[in-house]
């Protein structure tokens, strides 16, 4: 039978000898790192050439619209069948360009917004079907436009010497079909930008 301390006392506790800690308890922290997304391309291939498809039909209606907005030029018509235009109606040539210029700036940027829509299916693959849709529908806008806007201001009958009449609009370069590409890429890159996750927000692996 253990010997009970006298008086309710607590025996003494022998202290431990100097330098010496008791052992604690080992400690360990798991942390979980999510793996790095990828680019998915397979996958994203189909989606990405519905999507370069879908944004070049809307080409067609844009290259009209340019047709109606686009000002014609005020010309006269010389002895040599010279066209000569009417002060300051040559300012015309640039103001049709630049209209074409912000129409597609516009339906790129839409695009690239309607495009970020797509989140399932967010990415480089989708966004590069997007750009190239834009160029696409720039081209097609613009040979659209053309036609357009010369069967609209078309003559009935031969002109004389000394008559003005209005000149079809004219694209005379192609450098505003990078308007539409530029702008599609400029908005999904920004969108991309403000979003800040690695895998932008997929849903669908």
């Amino acid at each position: 039978m253990a010997e009970q301390p006298v008086g309710g006392q607590q025996p003494p506790v022998e202290a431990a000898p100097a330098g010496t800690f008791p052992e604690a308890p080992e400690v360990f922290a798991y942390y979980y790192v999510p793996p790095r997304p990828r680019v998915v391309v397979r996958r994203d291939l189909l989606p990405a050439f519905g999507v370069l498809s879908t944004v070049a039909l809307f080409g067609l209606p844009t290259g009209w619209l340019w047709a109606w907005l686009a000002p014609a030029q005020n010309v006269v018509v010389q002895q040599d069948s010279a066209l000569i235009p009417v002060t300051g109606e040559s300012y015309h040539r640039l103001d049709a360009l630049m209209v074409f210029v912000l129409i597609g700036l516009g339906a790129g940027l839409l695009t690239g917004i309607a495009v970020w829509a797509l989140r399932e299916r967010r990415g480089p693959v989708v966004m590069l079907g997007a750009v190239l849709g834009g160029a696409l529908a720039a081209f097609l806008a613009q040979r659209t436009g053309i036609g357009a806007a010369a069967g609209r201001y078309a003559l009935g009958a031969a002109p004389s010497v000394g008559d003005v009449i209005a000149k079809a609009p004219d694209l005379e370069t192609w450098w505003g079909v990078l308007a539409w590409p530029l702008g599609a890429a400029l908005a999904y890159g920004c969108l991309a930008a403000w979003n800040g996750m690695d895998d932008l927000g997929r849903r669908l692996g």
